[in-house]
């Protein structure tokens, strides 16, 4: 269905399809009066609104490109391949094998960094949306989309491979690395068929599976951690590394040093996500002068509000030993009605609190639940711009 939509009439079906708005019976029905057949009509209707949907991760392009909803929910966000191409192409990569190239972000990202791609998935629906994608984005002759199995791909007289193995099947994720497409044990051994080697992970990814001497990097878009990144062989730079996008604030480290333990001081420091997942709390804390007030919670504390890119900082008014009463004592004196809760080390969820807090005043506070030399606490707190 691809090709038709790259045809003539396919092209005036996509043009209807994204003019008609976003309601389905509406839109669907003013490609009927426009004479378009059944088939195309649903294929451009679907790609109308997949490119909407697009637009998040992929900008203006998202208009001329294809997708399929499982591509696009998989896709990289525009902002971490093309940091990954970058660095490919500083390290004097050339050519690179994307194993699993999806709907085909990542290999774009290199392709625009003037990297040769070999782009390789199994499932020709797919490979089909991505070779469109090099052609609509004028990065055909640096794209070579092969339709085959990732274990039978060719990687002769390739600098490098990029692997982003699927982790998905169904509606469902699959969590033992043996399932994945290809299996981890492919995955892992393709250093040793091409040392420079990239593999894109889940954020939640077991750190035993990292491999000997290579780099693993935690990425994060706006505060969201997206991914995890291993870069093996000669692309290796430290052992652990933390990256914030878009401001390319990078922590690095061991991933096993160990914070100093103190009391809670007049600043809270909630870190980054791609902080905490790359095991660098205790890096971080180092920069601000900071402690830990349970050596097992990702919070720290420091005397200072010092500025920084890899956490959200807030003051604290008030520490409580946590019970439901105390708190709610508490609020009411402050005449709090609008509560901001957050968490870690704390079974209790968000919602449940608010409601048995029963708050009826006119100012907003944030309540930080957590633990402090392992006790349940309560910390009121105040956001630092």
């Amino acid at each position: 269905m691809i090709d038709q939509l790259r045809t003539p009439a396919g092209e005036e079906a996509l043009a209807l399809a994204g003019a008609a708005g976003t309601e389905p019976l509406a839109a669907a029905a003013a490609l009927r009066r426009q004479g378009v057949a059944a088939d195309l009509a649903a294929a451009a209707l679907t790609q109308a609104e997949l490119r909407r949907r697009a637009t998040v991760k992929f900008g203006a392009d998202a208009a001329r490109m294809f997708f399929t909803r499982t591509g696009l929910e998989q896709a990289t966000r525009v902002p971490v391949a093309d940091r990954r191409a970058a660095r490919l192409a500083a390290a004097g990569i050339r050519s690179v094998a994307d194993l699993g190239c999806g709907i085909g972000a990542d290999t774009l990202a290199f392709a625009q960094a003037g990297l040769r791609v070999r782009a390789v998935d199994a499932d020709p629906a797919t490979a089909s949306v991505a070779a469109a994608n090099a052609a609509v984005l004028g990065l055909a002759d640096l794209i070579d989309v092969r339709c085959a199995d990732a274990r039978e791909a060719d990687l002769s007289g390739i600098d490098a491979v990029f692997c982003d193995p699927a982790r998905r099947r169904g509606t469902g994720r699959v969590f033992n690395p043996g399932a994945w497409s290809p299996p981890w044990d492919f995955v892992a051994g393709l250093v040793d068929r091409v040392p420079a080697t990239v593999l894109k992970l889940a954020p939640g990814i077991d750190h035993a599976l990292i491999p000997a001497g290579a780099e693993a990097e935690w990425v994060s878009v706006d505060g969201d951690v997206m991914e995890a990144a291993f870069w093996c062989g000669p692309l290796a730079e430290v052992p652990r590394r933390a990256t914030l996008l878009p401001s390319l604030a990078t922590l690095t480290g061991s991933g096993v040093a160990q914070g100093w333990v103190g009391p809670v001081r007049r600043y809270l420091f909630d870190p980054d996500g791609a902080v905490v997942r790359a095991h660098l709390v205790a890096e971080f804390a180092a920069t601000v002068d900071g402690t830990l007030a349970d050596p097992q919670i990702a919070y720290v504390y420091s005397d200072a509000p010092a500025d920084t890119p890899f956490a959200r900082r807030y003051e604290v008014l008030d520490l409580l030993p946590f019970s439901v009463k105390r708190l709610r004592a508490a609020l009411r004196e402050r005449r709090i009605g609008r509560l901001t809760v957050k968490k870690r080390g704390s079974p209790i969820e968000p919602e449940q609190l608010r409601a048995a807090m029963r708050l009826s005043g006119t100012a907003e506070a944030t309540v930080v639940l957590t633990r402090v030399a392992d006790a349940p606490t309560a910390l009121l707190v105040r956001p630092v711009a």
